[in-house]
């Protein structure tokens, strides 16, 4: 009988900041996309966008022994990134409740990069682009509006089954990669702050 991983819980900013300023900090491993992540993150937060952090658990599996702190946006990027680790036999996870955005609204530090638009927002640009320009031709070309509708379908399944893959194209764009944090890097970095 195969027992299903709990859920990683989840840590209030307020509580994580307490953690950080009474230097017991638990790793902080940030899975947005790396212009994201140069953007604004927790300073001493690991980079480990969720694609690379998906495929290579069990290489990290080695060098999370201690409490772990998930990082996204908003926190659903980090619940799928627990919910891999969890699977892999990582316990001690936790996912940072409403994400970097919860965090900065706390005043938090950050440390701060060059401003680019978060995931959530170019997913928003592209599919009401999308939505606007087939519904103003479908005005004058019959049937362009279906387009529209099959972009919203998309949206609803995004919702129900919290995963986005107009997002994770998105994420593939020169805009969004930057330079991807290398495993090999991470796993050193992970190594000499053990």
């Amino acid at each position: 009988m195969s027992t299903t991983p709990a859920p990683a819980s989840s840590l209030t900013s307020t509580v994580l900041h307490r953690l950080v300023q009474e230097g017991r900090a638990p790793r902080l491993l940030d899975v947005r996309t790396p212009g994201e992540f140069r953007t604004a993150h927790i300073p001493g937060s690991y980079n480990v966008p969720l694609h690379t952090l998906r495929e290579h658990r069990s290489e990290l599996l080695a060098h999370l022994d201690e409490d772990v702190v998930l990082v996204c946006r908003s926190g659903a990027r980090a619940a799928l990134a627990g919910k891999a680790l969890a699977d892999a036999g990582l316990p001690n996870l936790r996912v940072l409740e409403g994400g970097i955005v919860a965090w900065e609204t706390a005043g938090a530090p950050v440390d701060r990069g060059p401003e680019r638009w978060d995931m959530e927002r170019q997913v928003r640009l592209v599919a009401g682009s999308i939505v606007l320009t087939t519904g103003l031709i479908g005005v004058f070309v019959p049937g362009v509006h279906l387009v529209g509708t099959a972009i919203g379908a998309g949206l609803t399944y995004a919702a129900l089954s919290n995963s986005c893959t107009m997002g994770v194209l998105l994420s593939k764009l020169p805009y969004n990669r930057g330079p991807r944090p290398d495993i090999r890097t991470v796993i050193a970095e992970l190594r000499s702050t053990s």
